[in-house]
């Protein structure tokens, strides 16, 4: 018999003083499972960071061509596409073709950086390609905040998030890898 995935609720209050985007997403969240509590936050994270009115989930670990989120355009174009984890290079490729932008949010800790060294001079040569680093002590601590039911207060600074609910607070800074700054 198949596991079915566990439903999570999650609103999500958003002030992003960096985009100056203000608002409220009431989400339904699907885990998959073999889905840890982290990476489901880190889904939650990159939402908030890219939030919009069109950003949605979609099917993620369960389809191969499609990313963790994407934002379509009234005529079904793919204007974002995001991912997570460490894909290879193929897939990136492929989403840098069908997508206007693609935003790719690595973590895992130590095993960032080998993966980076590499695939960095294969991904270089995506213009439409934007590559974060998520800390690895950051998107631990966002693992505790999952729970079936969540509200959580998200704050995006000068590139610093603060994620809260009504007793933990996590601060984390994504940094920005490609294009190179």
């Amino acid at each position: 018999m198949a596991l079915k995935a566990t439903i999570f609720k999650a609103t999500l209050h958003i002030a992003d003083m960096d985009r100056q985007y203000y608002a409220d997403h009431h989400l339904t969240v699907a885990r998959h499972p073999s889905e840890t509590d982290e990476r489901l936050m880190i889904r939650l994270l990159a939402f908030a960071l890219n939030a919009s009115d069109t950003l949605e989930f979609t099917k993620g670990l369960s389809t191969d061509d499609e990313p963790e989120l994407w934002q379509k355009s009234l005529t079904d174009e793919i204007e974002l596409w995001i991912d997570l984890g460490l894909p290879d290079e193929d897939r990136l490729r492929k989403a840098c073709n069908r997508s206007h932008q693609v935003i790719l949010y690595t973590y895992g800790g130590r095993g960032v950086p080998v993966w980076w060294e590499k695939h960095q001079h294969k991904l270089e040569r995506f213009d439409n390609l934007t590559v974060f680093d998520l800390p690895a002590e950051g998107t631990s601590a966002l693992a505790a905040l999952a729970e079936r039911s969540m509200s959580l207060q998200i704050s995006i600074q000068d590139g610093e998030v603060t994620i809260s609910n009504a007793e933990n607070l996590v601060t984390l800074t994504p940094r920005q890898r490609l294009p190179a700054i």
